[in-house]
C-alpha cells in the first residue's frame, strides 16, 4: 500500500522507489498495517510499513521518515535489506509500478500512533497490529508481500541473507 511520494503531491506513474520496514519486537512479532481502498473497506489487506522516497533522502532515511508516520515508533535498530521487489497494482484509482527494499528493524516499542499520514493515507489505513510468524501462516486475510509468513519463518529461523534477496515481480 503506498504513501504519496511527496507530501501532498499526487503520484505521477513511473517505477517509484520505495523503503519498507520488517519490523520485529522483542517476541519476534512483525508489525503490519492494515490497509484497503479508499472508497472500499471490503477490499483489504496487510503489509508492512513503508513508502516512497522523497527528495534524497536515502532509502535508509525514507524506511525510518515513512516508519515514524506511519507508526510514531522512532526508537529502531535498522539493519540490512533483507529482500526486494518489483510490484504493480491498481490503487485509489490509478496503476502503482514500485521498486521495494524492505530493511529489518527491531525495537522495544510496541505501541503505534499513526500521526503522520497523509490523506491518501487517512483514507486507506485502518490500523496496525503485531503478529506472531504463527498468526502469519494461518492467517487468510491477504499479506503483502504474498510470501511474507514463509520469508519471516526463515529470517528467524537462519538470520537476515548476506546479501538482499530478489523476490518474484507481483503484479495484481
Amino acid at each position: 500500500m503506498p504513501a504519496e511520494p511527496e507530501r501532498g503531491q499526487p503520484y505521477e506513474g513511473g517505477l517509484r522507489k520505495v523503503a519498507r520496514v520488517v519490523l520485529l519486537d522483542p517476541r519476534d512479532r512483525i508489525l503490519l498495517l492494515h490497509g484497503h481502498e479508499p472508497d472500499d473497506p471490503a477490499d483489504d489487506w496487510w503489509f508492512t510499513p513503508g513508502g516512497g522516497v522523497e527528495g534524497a533522502e536515502t532509502r535508509a532515511e525514507a524506511a525510518l521518515r515513512e516508519l515514524a508516520e506511519e507508526t510514531g515508533i522512532t526508537e529502531v535498530d535498522l539493519g540490512p535489506v533483507l529482500w526486494r521487489r518489483r510490484c504493480s497494482f491498481p490503487f485509489a484509482g490509478r496503476r502503482w509500478d514500485q521498486d521495494e527494499w524492505y530493511y529489518l528493524a527491531r525495537t522495544t516499542r510496541t505501541a503505534t500512533a499513526a500521526t503522520g499520514l497523509t490523506e491518501l493515507e487517512r483514507r486507506s489505513v485502518a490500523g496496525a497490529r503485531w503478529w506472531t510468524c504463527r498468526e502469519l501462516t494461518r492467517a487468510h486475510e491477504t499479506v503483502y508481500p504474498t510470501r511474507l509468513a514463509e520469508l519471516l519463518r526463515t529470517l528467524l529461523d537462519e538470520g537476515p541473507p548476506a546479501g538482499p534477496v530478489t523476490l518474484d515481480t507481483e503484479i495484481v
